[in-house]
């Protein structure tokens, strides 16, 4: 499913464009780049209306899909972790607010010696009390 489907490019510009707008309000002094750096999403994300009804929907349909993929794949095999090479699991991760981190381990010989991750990921612990 692309992200267009799910929702999260809807959700994803509009929550970003609230906190880029928070963040550069303290900002005192940035170049701007954008063309150098292919940023087009900081465009795309300026031109949304906030949180609205569409924006809501995403953001609803991502909680349901979060809960019905990666949280039941959790629980039902009974998982502490993740682990997959690369960082293709990262949305997943960052749609559900849940932890990960990516460890460098190789490169890759195929694309010029790029470097290569594990990425570990899992369910928050809400307390630990």
């Amino acid at each position: 499913m692309n992200s267009y489907m799910s929702g999260e490019t809807t959700a994803m510009l509009a929550e970003f464009k609230l906190s880029l707008n928070a963040y550069l309000k303290e900002l005192v002094d940035s170049p701007e780049m954008i063309k150098e750096f292919g940023q087009d999403i900081f465009l795309a994300a300026e031109a949304t209306d906030g949180i609205g009804d569409a924006e809501k929907k995403a953001l609803l349909k991502l909680a349901i899909l979060t809960q019905a993929g990666f949280v039941k794949l959790m629980v039902e095999n009974k998982l502490d972790a993740l682990v997959t090479a690369g960082s293709d699991v990262a949305p997943v991760l960052a749609i559900g607010g849940f932890p990960g981190i990516s460890v460098p381990a190789a490169y890759d010989i195929n694309s010029k010696g790029v470097p290569v991750g594990l990425c570990f990921g899992g369910l928050r612990v809400l307390s630990l009390n």
